[in-house]
């Protein structure tokens, strides 16, 4: 009997100890724990300064002014979240949520590349009719079907080759040079049409790719190769803008469609007019950058275009023949460039 009066009398403390501990809590402010903030990690793989960076950052900060305290996007630039063939398949996995990912596009849905093709886009404004006509009715229908939705079609740049070997003018001048490219199939046929020997390798291994030798050049935009530094191991640049790559602000489906209503509109709405930004930056950055590259040391020279379009027809009916609807495709882009 005493054995039970003294648990109810301990009870009994230990209850009034908790309710003391409760309201001591409520004086002091203490509340319990909200709910987590939803946070939205975008990865890409560029350095800073890049135009990736400089496009992600200032999305992130437009999204997350309207999203208050609903969600989060945080950034993480630098290949931090793997590289774009890594991170595209963790969006289909469900274990990132947004990713800004180009070339890689064409080796997971064959109709992107149509962008992979050289010089098929001549200018932003023909990109822009190409998005409106093609991109939307046709190209991104076919990624969400394998799990991934674009969000906006953003930009990479005017892609030009550099290399430690030679001056290249004419596709002739590739033959031999060991060049590094993005992980999408077209820009290796491509290169390899054109005589060099091109190896799919991560933006993040690149600049230890050439200072070691194990690369003699490799092909990106002015503001992939000033942000990564590499005037740094690179000694010719020749102007070829041989392929202009959009990048698409992506997310996978399994993920993203358990976000509430109200922030996947804010998502996608800030998406779309982060655009205007994107290509603003972009432009200014073409003048600014190259005067940055020749000031570094780069020997810049111009290319004959003409000769690479003439060696570039095989891509095309390559292109034509092994990817259905195709050939389609690519006439009425080119039509929208008339």
């Amino acid at each position: 009997m005493k054995r039970t009066i003294f648990s109810a009398s301990l009870g009994d403390s230990l209850r009034g100890l908790t309710a003391l501990t409760l309201c001591a809590g409520a004086l002091l402010g203490i509340a319990a724990p909200a709910t987590a903030q939803v946070e939205i990690k975008l990865g890409h793989v560029g350095e800073p300064g890049s135009l990736f960076q400089l496009s992600a950052d200032e999305y992130a900060r437009r999204a997350n002014a309207k999203l208050g305290n609903k969600a989060k996007v945080v950034v993480f630039g630098s290949s931090q979240l793997g590289g774009d063939k890594e991170m595209v398949q963790k969006l289909k996995l469900g274990t990132i949520d947004m990713a800004l990912p180009s070339t890689v596009m064409s080796s997971e849905v064959d109709l992107f590349g149509i962008f992979e093709l050289p010089y098929i886009v001549k200018d932003r404004q023909h990109m822009g009719r190409i998005e409106k006509d093609l991109f939307w009715p046709s190209i991104a229908p076919a990624a969400e079907k394998k799990g991934v939705k674009i969000l906006a079609v953003w930009e990479n740049g005017y892609r030009h080759i550099t290399n430690n070997k030679r001056p290249i003018k004419v596709p002739d001048d590739l033959k031999g040079i060991k060049l590094r490219v993005p992980e999408g199939k077209w820009r290796v046929k491509m290169f390899q049409q054109y005589g060099a020997n091109p190896s799919p390798m991560k933006f993040s291994e690149l600049f230890t790719a050439l200072q070691t030798g194990v690369m003699d050049g490799q092909e990106n935009p002015f503001t992939q190769i000033y942000s990564a530094k590499l005037q740094e191991v690179q000694k010719f640049m020749s102007l070829s803008g041989h392929v202009y790559t959009p990048a698409y602000l992506t997310v996978g489906t399994r993920r993203y469609n358990g976000l509430p209503a109200d922030v996947r509109k804010v998502l996608e709405d800030t998406a779309k007019e982060t655009q205007a930004y994107v290509y603003a930056t972009a432009i200014k950055g073409e003048t600014d950058l190259l005067d940055k590259l020749k000031k570094a040391g780069m020997q810049v020279n111009e290319v004959d275009k003409n000769a690479f379009i003439a060696a570039s027809k095989p891509i095309y009916d390559e292109f034509s023949r092994e990817v259905p609807g195709a050939k389609d495709l690519i006439d009425r882009a080119v039509a929208l460039g008339k």
